[in-house]
């Protein structure tokens, strides 16, 4: 293969004239290489080493530039970065790197490309192509990643044990990139990854959720999950999910196990949205199911209110984890609480008054709702599996048709407070509130419909039976 391919774009050559003016050799390495082998599209990152000062580099280069593009300097690490069209290109110099225990942030010293490629994280994170003009476009290979790349391993380039144990976010990494690219970890890294479990918990919360993230925005996210499972990575960061592992069995009745069940979830949503809020409703749609487990004689096993509890424990979770609380947590808190709602709904006759129900309570959110329900159907009998699809179909029919009619998402009530205090002559008191609700529950109904007229006439007959006087 001619590796010069990859370094089409003019900023390759405008790097290889900053490095010759400076008397330094500079490389294209990491994820920009590993991805133009994988043909995985165009790289937006582009990392550079210098066997020199980065931050020199990329102040030469940024003077090259027609645009002279501002560099953005960080001393503490020694890089630097500038954009260049739609690009972003981070600087480095060479370096070698020592850890103490308690933290993954290394002691760095200057080095050899070598010493840079033997600090790299995996074997295909490590490939370098040269930017010096004597050799441009060498592939520097030092530990058969291209080999791991074509049987698609994540390997590390020294000892697992003391990668992962020095940069414990590496761990993280190699599942993510796993099942990102759909590959193998190797043994000996699985185990290390296994034994150094323990060594997350210096890491930052923040930094363990982009990985997760990345993750679940992966095609195929249950194969991250079953190795964070499998390494005991996953009790460090989502007991909750955890905890529904297993099946109980008393008198011969048994339950699901509603961790393998989320997984499927998890996987069936992903066909149908890129949304990472949403493919973490899936993900957290069951947690309630273990701390409301039970069992009687007379039902089997239950989970009452679990829908009720796994909302509450969103916050929790969500906040343990430095995750946003805001409308992105309301959002998934509220998909989990609603969960079960439209599957109710295809099991019985669906009635319209039921649907503006759903559509009230859901809001703007009612389609994903039900893209969350039906990838909630993971029955492996075909026949009830295409009996709740076909169901679930009627109940979005019937949504599109009552939303034409009634209007209720969103719902605005059609007479407001400051009209049923103006029409009674009333200061704001609880008989506004009873007067709106009995409009509400009309509409819901379908006693009325979703128009002035009818609900100011029911607001007229309401307050004559409170014993109020119209104006």
């Amino acid at each position: 293969m001619n590796y010069k391919d990859a370094l089409q774009n003019p900023i390759f050559k405008i790097i290889s004239e900053a490095s010759k003016n400076l008397n330094l050799d500079s490389y294209v390495i990491g994820g920009f290489v590993r991805d133009y082998l994988l043909q995985r599209g165009d790289a937006k990152d582009i990392d550079i080493v210098a066997v020199g000062s980065g931050i020199e580099l990329a102040r030469a280069v940024a003077k090259l530039l027609p645009n002279k593009p501002k560099v953005q300097v960080f001393k503490t690490y020694g890089t630097a970065m500038l954009r260049y069209k739609d690009i972003e290109i981070e600087f480095v110099g060479a370096r070698k790197e020592s850890y103490n225990e308690d933290s993954r942030n290394p002691v760095v010293e200057n080095g050899t490309l070598q010493d840079d490629q033997n600090r790299r994280d995996f074997t295909i994170n490590a490939l370098a192509l040269s930017l010096s003009q004597s050799n441009f476009g060498d592939l520097l290979d030092p530990f058969n990643g291209i080999q791991d790349l074509e049987n698609k391993i994540i390997k590390t380039p020294l000892n697992p044990d003391i990668t992962y144990s020095d940069d414990p976010l590496r761990m993280m990494r190699a599942i993510r990139f796993a099942t990102q690219l759909d590959f193998i970890i190797e043994d000996e890294s699985l185990n290390a990854i296994t034994k150094n479990n323990q060594r997350l918990d210096i890491i930052t919360k923040e930094r363990i959720i982009v990985e997760l993230n990345k993750i679940l925005e992966s095609p195929v996210p249950s194969k991250g999950f079953l190795l964070l499972e499998k390494t005991k990575l996953l009790s460090h960061i989502l007991p909750e999910l955890t905890n529904l592992k297993g099946i109980d069995e008393v008198e011969g009745q048994t339950h699901k196990d509603n961790f393998y069940h989320s997984l499927e979830v998890v996987d069936n949503i992903a066909k149908n949205t890129d949304d990472v809020w949403l493919r973490w409703a899936a993900l957290l749609h069951d947690i309630g199911k273990a701390p409301t487990k039970r069992f009687s004689k007379k039902v089997g096993w239950t989970f009452h209110g679990h829908e009720f509890e796994g909302s509450k424990m969103v916050y929790h979770l969500f906040k343990r984890l430095k995750m946003p609380l805001n409308d992105k947590m309301k959002f998934v808190q509220k998909m989990v609480f609603m969960s079960s709602r439209p599957i109710v709904l295809a099991q019985d006759i669906v009635t319209d008054s039921a649907v503006r129900r759903l559509v009230f309570d859901a809001g703007d959110f009612v389609d994903d709702l039900m893209t969350l329900c039906e990838a909630d159907i993971t029955t492996k009998n075909p026949k009830r599996f295409q009996k709740y699809h076909n169901n679930f179909k009627i109940v979005r029919e019937k949504i599109i048709e009552v939303e034409e009619k009634d209007h209720v998402r969103n719902f605005q009530p059609p007479v407001s407070g400051e009209e049923i205090m103006k029409t009674f002559n009333l200061k704001p008191s609880k008989e506004i509130g009873i007067i709106k609700e009995a409009i509400k529950e009309a509409i819901l109904e379908g006693d009325i419909p979703n128009q002035h007229e009818a609900a100011f006439n029911l607001m007229l007959k309401k307050g004559e039976q409170l014993g109020l006087t119209a104006d």
